[in-house]
């Protein structure tokens, strides 16, 4: 069930000083991949990303509205989230561009459904694309967890506008 709450009513900020204001939250890292049509991968960089459920396995990350890939994030059956190592600030920032091929020259593996699943994350999770909600400018994913792995390490994050890499596995 979608139970919607009736728009507050005022708010005493503007555009920049919410996006000020969120940034002191740190995040994160991930790239989200997935396999399209014609064979060829497709990923983006992503800190919007957060577990739902345990039984079921649920997780959730969210895309912009105006984004070239939400045609395909939103038409395909499955995705991997790839959460990022503080040994990989170049892939995250590789994947935040716009570029023609981002997976030239990068190492992965693929999953059991044929996603690109990238080499020294720290975690992943394979997603069947189980639900998506439009929300304000951006649409929330909900991907049911088929499969995933861990390999404990320092993490990536961000916050205040920048990669920041943590020390503790």
């Amino acid at each position: 069930m979608h139970i919607r709450s009736p728009r507050a009513l005022s708010r005493e900020f503007d555009t920049s000083h919410f996006r000020r204001a969120l940034s002191q939250f740190a995040t994160g890292v991930t790239i989200i991949t997935t396999r399209l049509s014609d064979g060829s991968f497709l990923g983006l960089t992503a800190s919007s990303f957060n577990s739902v459920s345990l039984e079921p396995p649920l997780v959730l990350w969210s895309l912009a509205n105006a984004s070239a890939s939400l045609d395909a994030f939103s038409g395909n059956s499955h995705y991997v989230i790839n959460v990022l190592s503080a040994q990989q600030v170049a892939l995250a920032e590789r994947f935040g561009k716009r570029r023609t091929n981002k997976f030239d020259g990068i190492d992965y593996q693929l999953s059991r459904t044929g996603q690109p699943v990238l080499t020294g994350a720290a975690a992943w999770f394979e997603c069947h694309n189980r639900s998506r909600y439009p929300e304000g400018d951006h649409v929330i994913f909900v991907g049911e967890v088929e499969q995933c792995e861990v390999q404990p390490q320092a993490g990536l994050i961000f916050h205040n506008g920048k990669f920041v890499k943590t020390t503790d596995a």
